[in-house]
């Protein structure tokens, strides 16, 4: 089936909000939803026309609530159902649709499912998460990505038998070969769109299908992680189940973490015959960056090759920055004081004019950066802190682990929206939930809204610019001058439409490379304020050129 265009998620931008830093309303120094509400036309201002909401739903916040205790209430810190039905209608007034994470890998070990489940073998419940007798001897190995001793079989003494968690301790996996859970799901995604959100955005779906024969792992399982930890038994069975109850009945999207081990996995999670999911993002790129730095020419030929596999047919999300991720400048672009505006417009740039549906963090259209944590008191991230707890209770090196978290932990995007140079950023009156960028006083809205050429406006220009462009969301992608190691450039092509884009990644002036040519062309947007030598590229610099 070749793609069909039109669909209005395809042409969406999509806004992340991370709640518990957007913007607090009631003075207690966490993020809630009456201070999203009373951002609401800020949000507008962008352009962007879905709001990805992060987890609001009632949870204990082992994991800042991605641990869902009660997945049709709300959190106290963040309000009530109410709030969350005025933060609706206020955002549909604005032609803005709502995406919410559906948090079902997992639920907290505090839902009354859990509860049950623990209570005894031969509850209703038990069923709905993975057990294992303890007379049986240990489990197999399987690892947890965030508890303390990376075991994701937890002993629990009420029944003499382990349960399964692949994050914290707190979060057992829920056993989807259950009817009752999957019925369960459905249900709750329908208390939702009933409500008339807008879509789904499935965490950590790609884990929900185990082996449960659980077979032991070969030596060196470790290298190909996601080949035994991802897109397991039954997966495809339980998404076109999730379609055909929920999905196909209301005007939604859907969107997947992760997009397994292959292009076939992805092309079957989301291609239209295949009546699952509508997009998925990859993670093969957000990976590349590290502390020592990233290879553009690998970055170039990962998202290349990607595109040409979904060239046809199939649909992809576009990102380079979440709240699992450092931040996106202090990753992919330079967050000195120098070069932060300049290479957050770049990456701007490139993420609104690629293929596939842009998907944006709160406060990288500001060019918020790394907040420069430097002891482990500093962060809240129950993955950050268990493996400090790790190593330090192994011997491990936890300076050389500081150092590495100052770079990548995810609480790196969590801190607080930079509203103004007040008091606590004029996110909160008192004293936040985490730390403060210290340069908020500089970089923030209020101080960005009066700068015509701030990464604030960029950020509105390029959202412009795509909207009324279907080139920059259709056109076919080709990339030129592949193995040069500064430049990135690629045209966008579209029903006689020709675009190039050109962005320097680099802190020095480069020549345009020799196959590139913007002579005779139009500049539809550059991220400098002012024109440049002809053939040659600042620090940085990102122009959008129409050939034809």
């Amino acid at each position: 089936m070749k793609r069909s265009y039109g669909q209005w998620w395809k042409e969406a931008i999509v806004y992340q909000i991370y709640p518990r830093s957007f913007k607090d309303s009631d003075g207690d120094g966490i993020g809630d939803l009456k201070g999203i509400i009373s951002r609401l036309d800020y949000i507008k201002s962008l352009g962007v026309t879905v709001v990805w909401l992060n987890p609001i739903y009632s949870s204990p916040n082992d994991d800042n609530g991605y641990d869902v205790s009660d997945y049709r209430n709300i959190m106290k810190e963040f309000g009530t159902m109410a709030d969350f039905d005025a933060l609706l209608k206020g955002l549909h007034a604005r032609g803005i649709k709502l995406v919410m994470d559906l948090v079902v890998n997992h639920s907290s070990d505090e839902h009354e499912w859990f509860r049950q489940s623990r209570s005894s073998r031969t509850n209703p419940y038990r069923n709905y998460y993975h057990w294992w007798n303890a007379e049986s001897g240990k489990p197999p190995y399987r690892y947890s990505l965030f508890d303390v001793n990376h075991d994701a079989w937890r002993y629990d003494s009420l029944t003499n038998a382990y349960y399964l968690h692949y994050f914290s301790r707190k979060q057992p996996d829920l056993n989807w070969e259950d009817p009752a859970v999957r019925r369960e799901v459905f249900d709750i995604m329908r208390f939702w769109a009933d409500k008339g959100i807008d879509g789904f955005r499935l965490d950590a779906f790609q884990f929900v299908a185990k082996d449960t024969t659980w077979p032991v792992w070969p030596q060196g399982w470790e290298e190909h992680f996601m080949k035994y930890y991802a897109m397991g038994p039954h997966l495809h069975d339980y998404l076109r189940e999730m379609n055909q109850e929920v999905l196909s009945r209301y005007p939604v999207m859907s969107v997947a973490e992760g997009a397994g081990n292959s292009f076939d996995d992805a092309h079957n999670l989301v291609d239209e015959d295949r009546k699952e999911l509508n997009m998925a993002y990859a993670f093969d790129a957000v990976d590349i960056a590290t502390s020592e730095g990233y290879s553009l020419v690998h970055l170039k030929e990962v998202f290349t090759r990607w595109d040409s596999a979904f060239a046809e047919k199939g649909w992809l999300a576009i990102f380079l920055a979440n709240h699992d991720q450092a931040r996106l400048v202090s990753r992919f672009g330079n967050d000195r004081p120098t070069f932060r505006a300049v290479s957050s417009k770049m990456l701007s740039t490139f993420l609104l004019t690629m293929r596939g549906t842009p998907f944006y963090y709160n406060g990288d259209e500001l060019g918020m950066s790394n907040p420069g944590f430097t002891k482990i008191s500093d962060y809240r991230d129950v993955a950050t802190l268990n493996e400090y707890r790790h190593l330090q209770n192994t011997g491990g090196d936890v300076a050389a682990y500081l150092k590495e978290i100052g770079f990548s932990s995810r609480d790196n995007s969590r801190t607080p929206m930079q509203w103004d140079a007040g008091v606590h950023a004029g996110f909160t009156r008192v004293k936040p939930w985490i730390g403060l960028n210290p340069n908020y006083s500089a970089v923030n809205v209020a101080a960005e809204e009066r700068d015509a050429n701030s990464c604030l406006n960029y950020f509105r220009r390029l959202v412009r610019l795509r909207k009324d462009n279907p080139v920059l969301v259709y056109g076919k992608y080709t990339l030129l001058d592949k193995d040069n190691p500064d430049v990135y450039a690629y045209t966008r092509e579209w029903k006689g439409m020709k675009w190039l884009v050109v962005l320097n990644f680099s802190s020095r002036a480069v020549p345009l490379p020799a196959d590139v040519s913007t002579a005779g062309a139009k500049l539809i947007i550059d991220n400098y304020a002012a024109p440049g030598k002809p053939g040659e590229l600042r620090a940085y610099e990102a122009g959008v050129y129409a050939l034809q």
